[in-house]
Formats: structure tokens, sequence, C-alpha cells
């Protein structure tokens, strides 16, 4: 029977940063049920790093995860983890206090930020309506992130370091064994571990029901993406991402087409999600109200699943009932951007550590992110 430190389920952006982190202390092993990594939520992710992003302590991660997105470690990935892109939130005219409302919250982070008019906005994104918006804010900061690039970099990093990894291993069974943990996988085997790292996404109030502790009201909500082509002759390279102020869409290019979502948030059980056909018309129709964008064919559809804590804060940390649970769970619409913060915290706080002197410096700290917080 093998024998671990740390037993991580799930292997997406979550468990595979944080097996990063914690593979250079410990010994770790990674458990995914599916047949490859980042199946789910990771693998259908059109991230963005934008640094307003999320509420407070979201934005206090992904500002404290910028350093590590320009320089990661030698080795980590053959190619830049963020291109500039720029972001455009749009406003109309009934529209305009949630727009300087937003603005507000993005100059509280001290990002970069201007107000542009109407006639502006359209000079970066051509195919806006002159009556649908009137004035926006652009943020010149945000980047597209390369989803597989920074995934795959923390997976390598996390064997190099001697992380083993289990697919097709999903969690059947988990028991106390001594002061520790019994856990039996679909596989076959049966492992023995100090301390379980709960980071299933959608699936983590599961997990820890088979360990025995209360759930967190954890939330899987889904969220629909198409991809289309563009108008003849526009110049995708040079546009921004767009957002409604309301976050009712948002659209970006991506590998020469425009990827697009009625920015959804569908409460769903934990499931392989599927698009819906009424999102996809719904869609279509959100941002042909604000663009001239005609769609004569859809290339592609797809949905994932956005898993969000009640509060809407990730929860990292051990179960303050069940002894040798850690959460690190409830990423929401965010693991990507703080995945390099999130990682460090996390192993800092599984291994019982002072958080690193740089994410302290950035006012983070255990309290916020603590499962306690929801343990009346």
């Amino acid at each position: 029977m093998s024998a671990y430190d740390f037993l991580i389920c799930g292997s997406g952006i979550a468990g595979a940063s944080i097996a990063c982190e914690l593979a250079a202390h410990a010994r770790v092993l990674v458990v995914e049920r599916e047949d490859r990594h980042g199946h789910h939520t990771t693998g259908r992710s059109a991230a963005m790093f934008i640094e307003s992003y999320g509420n407070a302590w979201v934005r206090r991660l992904t500002l404290a995860g910028r350093g590590f997105f320009d320089a990661p470690p030698v080795g980590f990935s053959d190619y830049p983890l963020l291109t500039r892109r720029g972001c455009l939130t749009i406003a109309a005219l009934d529209q305009l206090p949630a727009l300087d409302a937003h603005s507000a919250e993005i100059a509280a982070t001290g990002s970069e930020m201007r107000e542009v008019s109407g006639e502006a906005a359209r000079a970066m994104v051509p195919v806006l309506r002159a009556g649908a918006v009137v004035r926006a804010v652009f943020e010149p900061n945000a980047c597209d992130i390369d989803t597989n690039a920074l995934h795959t970099g923390y997976l390598r990093l996390a064997r190099a370091r001697g992380a083993d990894f289990r697919l097709n291993a999903g969690v059947e069974g988990i028991e106390r064994a001594g002061s520790g943990w019994r856990v039996r996988l679909a596989d076959g085997d049966t492992i023995e571990t100090a301390a379980i790292v709960n980071a299933a996404g959608a699936w983590c109030d599961q997990i820890a029901a088979l360990a025995g502790a209360a759930p967190l009201g954890l939330q899987p909500l889904r969220r629909t993406a198409i991809l289309i082509d563009p108008p003849a002759q526009a110049n995708l390279a040079a546009w921004p991402t767009v957002i409604d102020v309301d976050e009712q869409f948002y659209f970006k290019p991506e590998s020469g087409r425009l990827l697009a979502s009625p920015a959804d948030e569908t409460p769903s059980a934990p499931v392989d999600a599927a698009p819906d056909e009424l999102d996809i018309a719904i869609c279509v129709d959100r941002i042909q109200a604000v663009a001239d964008l005609p769609v004569r064919r859809i290339q592609r559809a797809w949905a994932g699943l956005r898993t969000f804590a009640p509060d809407r804060t990730p929860v990292y940390g051990y179960d303050p009932v069940a002894e040798g649970l850690f959460w690190f769970a409830g990423q929401g619409g965010y693991g990507m951007q703080t995945a390099p913060a999130a990682a460090r915290l996390g192993a800092a706080l599984a291994l019982g550590r002072s958080l690193p002197a740089d994410l302290a410096d950035r006012g983070l700290r255990a309290e916020p992110f603590s499962p306690a917080r929801f343990r009346a």
C-alpha cells in the first residue's frame, strides 16, 4: 500500500498548481477520475488576466501572481503565459452609473485604466454600434492567458519535483487510518495519506462527504461559449476583449475567430457540462444588440462549470472538524489568473508555514479564505 503526505483530488489547474508547490517539500500523489488532465473547467477556460476581476480578495491574489506570469520558472513553458490584449468595458446610457462604480473599483486596485468616449470605443472595436455604447473603461494591461501552457507547465514542474499522477483513478471511498486517511481509488488501489487536498472543482462537496465532512455549499454554475467568424477584413489582432458592464456578455479575438459568451451562470449539478441551445441564442442576441456581427454559423459551442463558494471568495484551508482534510476549492471564474498566488498561499497553509512575505505584503492572509468561515 502506497503512502503519501498529501493526496490531491483533481488535476485541473487547482490540483496541478498546488501539487507543484507541495511537491518541493512533501510526497505528493494527484489522482484524477478522468482519462486526461483538465477535462472539465480547466480545459474549457477562455481565461483573461484582468486585475479588476472578482472581489477584493480575488484581486489581491491576481495582483500577487503577476510576477509569476511575467517570469515563470525556467523550463515552465516554451511560450509566454500572457499576451497583451486590453479590456474594454462598455456601457449604454442607462448603464453609466454601473460604469462609474466599475471605474471606482478599478481605481481602488491601483490598476491602470482610462475612461473613453463611445466614439473612442468604436475606434478600438469598429463593429460596436453608435447608439449602444456611449462610454467605456479601458484597461490596457489586461491579457490573454495561455491556459494550456499554464496548466501543462504546472503538471510538468510538479512531476519534476517528484509528484506522482494517476489518471482514471477517481476516489471511491475515504476512511480514517490512524491520524491520517485511507483512500480507495476506482482503479482498485488503496492509498494511505496524512492529508487530503480537496481540489476536485465542482465535485469538492462530494469528496468532503466521502471523508465525513459537511459540505460548504459550493455551487457549480454553467457558462456557455461559442466561436464565430469575424466580419470580413476585421483587424482582430488589435481588438481588446469587450465586456458589458453588467456582465451580460463578452467577446474577444481567439485564434482568428471571435469567442463570445452570454456570461451565463446557470446552477448545475457536478456534471460534464454541455451548452444549451437557448443560451447560445441568447449569446448571439446580446452581442448583436451592441455590435454589427453577422452570425451565419456557430463554428463551435461548449460549456464549463465555474464553482463558487457562497461568498464568491475561494476556500483554502483545513476543515475545522475533519482533521487532515484541506479545502482548495471554489475558484469560480478566477482559477487561472489567481493560480500562482493561490497555490503558494494554499501550500503554505497545508504545510503549516507562514505565508510567503510577498503575499503578506499584498494584504493576503489565511482567515478570509478559511473554510471555518462557513462553520457556525
